[in-house]
């Protein structure tokens, strides 16, 4: 990670041990996805974003699942006990040893956290010389969090845990999220000092603080500004409930940059979407990872936009609508009631109502290409591999199977018969 210009060492330690019993499910609770990213995968991007160095995660219950989906992408520690968020970390200490800068605590279970956030904590930790420093909140009801205890001059103190807690220190509404930034060298020192002390008879990363603060060791924190980044997830509700507020947010911020939404609530737009402006969105339309949309466009209602497609300017994608790999040229319509998968069409199209790309042979997907001014008929197949030239006519109802050249009328239907009939 570069803080003025010079370059500093950074260790993220994602915590991925627990067992996520609530969840009432056969998969790892890390493993379930919110926008079809694991909640773990969410969290180990995010560390390698804010500029992490190596990424360390600690798994236990169902760990081959969690190593599956983060591949060797990060490295592992183990933690066959769960004897709290101290023990953890202490599994993680032989990729500690030796290093000097910072390591970061996160939680495979938190996914939403913003990366300005983490990046804002990491910098702080650095440009104040803090050994420890802290993410933390100002809950009106904070039942069932740790409590940040800080001295007369706003220093921190210490962090008691709930179970722990008096009855002062429980009315104390700024609490601890259990993301961390520590100095390695005095963080492995201090790990060496905690003792399960408490009403868990658990080893408390939290305990470190103190620690810290009685060797006169500086210590901070960063208030985080919007409190649905440190939500976790425990169960089904909870995943549902997150889910939500990433869908608001993502909205809100593509509403910023001159998008149209007409209906928040009912458009899901996954992460990494590019949107021009004058775009309008209507309801109940879904657009995966990675799709890029010009100016302009009108999308929807009832689009499924998925991974893959590059839709140019002034593009009218209508209702019922399903794009997969397409690409789609400025000016061209797909009205309504069409499937366009691993498609490239080029500019001033139209596809007519009920037109598809039949786009697998039950083996492989095979392309559809189709040139500029393109007029393809209602209820027309296209029957991949497949290239229509620019300035075509498919007539309605035909199902194409071979190349149809530039300034050409593609027929591809039976003659029309007529024979008598009497109704019963």
């Amino acid at each position: 990670m570069i803080i003025d210009g010079e370059e500093k060492y950074v260790m993220t330690v994602i915590m991925a041990a627990g067992k996520g019993t609530r969840m009432k499910s056969e998969k790892s609770k890390l493993v379930h996805k919110i926008y079809d990213k694991e909640l773990v995968k969410r969290v180990a991007e995010l560390a390698f974003q804010v500029g992490s160095d190596e990424v360390v995660t600690v798994v236990g219950h169902l760990r081959e699942q969690v190593e599956e989906v983060l591949g060797d992408s990060v490295k592992y520690a183990y933690q066959d006990e769960l004897l709290g968020t101290g023990h953890a970390v202490m599994q993680a200490t032989k990729y500690l040893e030796g290093k000097s800068g910072k390591v970061v605590i996160l939680y495979g279970d938190v996914p939403i956290i913003r990366k300005e956030t983490l990046e804002n904590l990491i910098v702080k930790s650095f440009k104040n010389k803090e050994y420890a420093t802290l993410l933390t909140a100002i809950y009106e009801n904070p039942t069932g969090y740790g409590r940040i205890i800080r001295d007369e001059g706003g220093n921190i103190k210490a962090i008691v845990e709930e179970k722990d807690a008096n009855m002062y220190e429980k009315e104390i509404k700024e609490i601890n999220s259990g993301i961390y930034c520590f100095d390695i060298e005095e963080l492995l020192s201090a790990l060496k000092d905690i003792k399960p002390n408490n009403a868990q008879g658990e080893y408390y990363l939290t305990d470190v603080i103190k620690i810290m603060n009685d060797k006169g060791l500086k210590t901070g924190a960063v208030i985080v500004e919007d409190n649905t980044e440190i939500l976790g997830v425990n169960d089904r509700a909870q995943l549902e409930l997150l889910t939500r507020v990433l869908r608001m947010r993502i909205n809100a911020e593509h509403m910023r940059k001159g998008v149209t939404i007409e209906d928040s609530n009912s458009t899901y737009i996954h992460d990494n979407v590019i949107i021009g402006v004058d775009t309008v969105i209507h309801p109940n339309t879904t657009i995966k990872s990675g799709v890029i949309i010009g100016n302009n466009c009108e999308i929807g209602p009832n689009a499924y936009v998925r991974e893959g497609c590059v839709i140019g300017n002034d593009v009218k994608v209508g209702n019922f609508v399903e794009l997969k790999k397409a690409k789609i040229g400025d000016r061209t319509k797909v009205p309504h009631f069409i499937y366009l998968g691993d498609t490239e069409i080029g500019e001033d199209g139209n596809v007519g109502c009920g037109t598809i790309t039949c786009n697998y042979d039950g083996k492989n997907k095979n392309k559809t290409v189709i040139g500029d001014r393109a007029f393809i008929g209602s209820n027309v197949n296209l029957v991949a591999p497949v290239t229509l030239g620019d300035d075509v006519l498919i007539a309605a109802g035909s199902t194409i199977t071979e190349d149809v050249p530039s300034n050409n009328m593609g027929i591809a239907r039976e003659r029309q018969t007529n024979k008598p009939y009497k109704k019963k």
